[in-house]
């Protein structure tokens, strides 16, 4: 019996393992959104260009964070703390993209919001393109990089999208959501 004994520890935790790892992946997930943002991304409730306008200042404040930490000399505390910013840049790109999507669905005028967002996506690029990729972070930088650009895409479809609706609705415009007739 003795003998078995670190069989079964080795077998438990060959078995257990898989089962832990999602628990882990929870743990390091990035919070995209500081408190006070998640506040005021509540303050705005329902109105819809708010929202937007929000989401797209805390993407601007995650880009000029990145930005000046490129300034910054070469060390393991400053790589991390890009990985981080990049992966919370990503985290709040993807965020922003899922509300627009529940917008767009909803066909609420988000107009106001979308105008400088192509621009803004833009920006944000070309800061992370601009970021000379280290092997500390060179995963981050790409996979923010692919949020962007489908975030620019995004903004740029619907914004056309959006125009054209509303062209053809003009009774809807402005409005927060379209209501069933």
């Amino acid at each position: 019996m003795r003998c078995l004994r670190p069989f079964f520890i080795v077998l438990c935790v060959v078995l257990l393992t898989p089962l832990a790892q999602p628990l882990l992946a929870q743990k390091n997930k990035p919070e995209p959104l500081t408190e006070t943002q998640v506040d005021q991304i509540a303050e705005a409730g329902i109105d819809p260009n708010q929202r937007v306008i929000l989401y797209t200042k805390f993407l601007n404040e995650r880009a000029d964070t990145i930005k000046s930490l490129t300034n910054r000399s070469k060390s393991p505390a400053r790589a991390k703390r890009i990985d981080d910013e990049l992966q919370n840049l990503t985290a709040l790109m993807d965020e922003f993209g899922s509300n627009l999507d529940v917008y767009s669905d909803r066909h609420a005028d988000i107009r106001k919001g979308l105008k400088p967002l192509p621009d803004e996506t833009q920006k944000w690029l070309g800061i992370l393109r601009a970021l000379i990729g280290e092997p500390s972070f060179d995963e981050a930088r790409k996979e923010a990089i692919e949020s962007g650009e489908d975030l620019a895409d995004q903004a740029k479809r619907l914004l056309s999208e959006q125009t054209e609706y509303f062209n053809l609705h003009k009774d809807e415009q402005h409005q927060d959501r379209a209501e069933p007739k």
